[in-house]
């Protein structure tokens, strides 16, 4: 029902008008007495218990970050049988983000460009409501600088981040990846990466229960930035890397150029072979010891698979979860 009447209604719509419209849908259908309960039992019976980075996860199939920014939707959305949600990426200051539209569909493709530019309300509002979260569903933290922030200055704004999540999540993704903040991808070179990190985990160490920390990369890094990002999450003892963000790339689309030729980055289908590919070379120059969530163009099992047998520990879902719909996760736990 969602792919022949609920997503073509859907797809009439502006991108970012309708995923506010879904937000608003689906949390006014949760206060309906029983709808919870209903969605748990037919859409979120997915378990399938998996341990990484001492975390037990219900399943390996978490929703990417992204979809719930703000975390204002993780409850209600824990209920479609994610084993695990990660919400951002945040800043320390709240920001609008890049002028609308900045978002866009390629149907042909199964794909989305978004240069959303990380608006969010900023990451006090959301420790609010993560402070008071009513379920054991295990969180992620996604964190960034703020684009009013010089790269210079830009280490603050992640342990500003980190310090405000710390008590309210279960990991932390340090975000250097996004190709919608001016700059933002220079951090992932050596010296300014090994700097961030390695003041971010002193900061982690310093804790009485250090946090799980990751590293999320782009896909269009060559092989030698891969090995080199390898050797720096080794040297900083970082937990591991999720791979991948949003391409920058347009190779092979078929979505007509007045469409696919929009700034921003690209997901779905079309990254699908390049975010395996750095997968497996993650996964090759790192040994088995290093955690690796897969994410990139999952939208059913077989996809998942691949990621899989190429060396993902936990994968995530986004644009797939908007092509495919609530059913993604179980369609893909059952199927595995």
């Amino acid at each position: 029902m969602y792919r022949s009447l609920i997503r073509p209604l859907l797809f009439t719509m502006d991108p970012e008008k309708a995923h506010h419209f879904t937000f608003s849908l689906i949390k006014a259908s949760f206060k309906i007495p029983g709808f919870k309960s209903l969605v748990k039992l037919f859409v979120g019976n997915t378990s399938k218990p998996v341990t990484c980075m001492g975390l037990k996860f219900p399943n390996a199939i978490g929703l990417a970050a992204g979809f719930d920014k703000d975390a204002v939707l993780f409850e209600e959305l824990g209920a479609f049988g994610f084993g695990f949600i990660e919400v951002g990426t945040l800043t320390p200051k709240p920001q609008d983000g890049n002028p609308k539209p900045r978002m866009f569909r390629l149907p042909a493709d199964k794909g989305l460009i978004n240069r959303m530019g990380f608006n969010n309300r900023g990451v006090d509002d959301a420790e609010l409501r993560l402070r008071n979260r009513k379920t054991n569903l295990i969180i992620g933290g996604n964190i960034g600088k703020n684009k009013v922030t010089a790269n210079e200055d830009a280490n603050a704004d992640y342990l500003y981040c980190f310090e405000a999540l710390f008590p309210v999540v279960d990991y932390f993704v340090v975000n250097v990846s996004s190709p919608n903040t001016p700059g933002l991808r220079a951090l992932q070179d050596k010296e300014p990466l090994t700097k961030l990190l390695t003041e971010v985990m002193a900061l982690n160490n310093a804790k009485l229960s250090p946090k799980p920390v990751l590293l999320k990369i782009a896909p269009d890094l060559t092989d030698e930035q891969i090995a080199e990002i390898v050797e720096i999450v080794k040297a900083v003892k970082l937990n591991g890397v999720i791979a991948t963000n949003t391409t920058i790339s347009r190779e092979g689309l078929h979505t007509p150029a007045v469409i696919s030729s929009e700034q921003g980055g690209l997901s779905g289908k079309p990254v699908t072979d390049r975010s395996t590919a750095v997968i497996k070379k993650l996964r090759d120059l790192a040994g088995p010891d290093m955690v690796i969530i897969g994410v990139g163009g999952i939208f059913n099992a077989q996809d998942a698979r691949e990621k899989l047998d190429a060396g993902a520990n936990l994968l995530q879902v986004y644009t797939g979860f908007i092509y495919e719909g609530p059913f993604i996760v179980k369609n893909i736990v059952r199927n595995l």
